[in-house]
């Protein structure tokens, strides 16, 4: 048996751990950056200044100024964003600039769960529609299933989220609720899966297949292409010399490799959606996720939710990042050997 010597488990340690601050260093520096960026184009936007707003209309010039020291609007711009950060990531107080006293961050903890519970499921439906979709395409090229298949996927792509969304309400909520098809579906809205899982269930199937609609035919398109591009691989050509199945050829090489593009695809959209990309689903359903605070943020232009809700989409998008290189990892090997 092979034992590894003490010096190379030391030098695995000190790679990783290298690389784990590598990682975090990137992380708190992208996330500075963004949450700069957001604070100093706030202050650049014409009408952006919230004492106006805090103090009412018609306010004298002494409410104006009270206000103005009472919520540091007075001090210089670093040190305000500097206080900001301080009450969003330490003592988590940050309050809106619109609802006086109204914290941010409860806010977007009470959001979270309906836009992570939106996502997965449709995640989940589009991963799996896709690659059937993708890989039968592949194995069935110049077919009319082939054709077929990539043109219903075309066709998703071509629908609008917020049309398809309307669409759906107008069959399930209106026209035919009253049949026995559409009888079960509930009122727009959402119910917590610890108060009802039933309800739960009924109140997100559809919002779920309206957003999963899109993705899944970007997503079989994109594996259908790299699975036809890798029949004329090296390694595919081997494994058909020694004699194994066209089908297990497909789904042992062909489909491994593929996957690096669509976990790339995957990790970046899934994180994108889960701070608050699903945005017109979430309005279509009157879902109060994310998006939907994040909307409300902007139309008011209330900075601290602004900057509360932009942090929680970079920390996912970062994350999502980081995620996809270690999965890459375990697809690829030449990823590894590079390494």
């Amino acid at each position: 048996m092979c034992v590894m010597p003490h010096g190379g488990l030391h030098e695995g340690a000190h790679a990783m751990i290298t690389a784990l601050l590598r990682r975090l260093g990137q992380t708190v520096f992208v996330l500075f950056g963004i949450s700069a960026l957001v604070f100093c184009v706030f202050f650049a936007t014409p009408g952006a200044d919230p004492t106006a707003r805090i103090a009412g209309r018609n306010a004298s010039p002494q409410t104006m100024e009270k206000v103005r020291k009472e919520y540091g609007f007075d001090r210089p711009l670093p040190v305000q964003y500097a206080t900001m950060m301080k009450k969003l990531f330490i003592t988590r107080d940050l309050a809106s600039y619109v609802d006086r006293g109204e914290l941010v961050v409860p806010e977007i903890a009470r959001a979270a769960p309906v836009t992570v519970s939106l996502v997965c499921g449709a995640a989940l439906i589009w991963v799996v529609a896709s690659i059937a979709m993708g890989t039968l395409a592949a194995a069935m090229k110049g077919t009319w299933v082939d054709r077929g298949l990539m043109m219903l996927g075309l066709i998703g792509i071509s629908m609008p989220v917020f049309w398809l969304g309307q669409v759906a309400n107008l069959i399930t909520q209106s026209r035919y609720h009253d049949t026995w098809l559409f009888s079960w579906v509930p009122g727009l809205g959402y119910v917590p899966f610890t108060e009802s899982p039933l309800g739960w269930f009924k109140a997100l199937v559809i919002p779920w297949v309206v957003l999963a609609v899109m993705f899944i035919g970007i997503y079989s398109r994109v594996l259908r292409a790299d699975l036809v591009a890798l029949a004329g691989e090296d390694f595919m050509r081997t494994a058909r010399a020694k004699g194994l199945s066209p089908t297990r050829v497909l789904l042992r090489h062909g489909l491994r490799t593929s996957m690096v593009t669509f976990v790339s695809l995957f990790g970046l959209d899934f994180a994108q959606l889960v701070g608050g990309g699903a945005l017109l689903t979430e309005v279509v359903f009157g879902l109060p996720g994310v998006g939907r605070l994040t909307y409300q943020a902007l139309t008011n232009l209330d900075l601290p939710l602004i900057m509360a809700t932009v942090m929680y989409s970079a920390v996912f998008v970062v994350l999502a990042n980081a995620v996809v290189d270690s999965v890459y990892l375990l697809l690829d090997p030449r990823v590894r050997d590079a390494r």
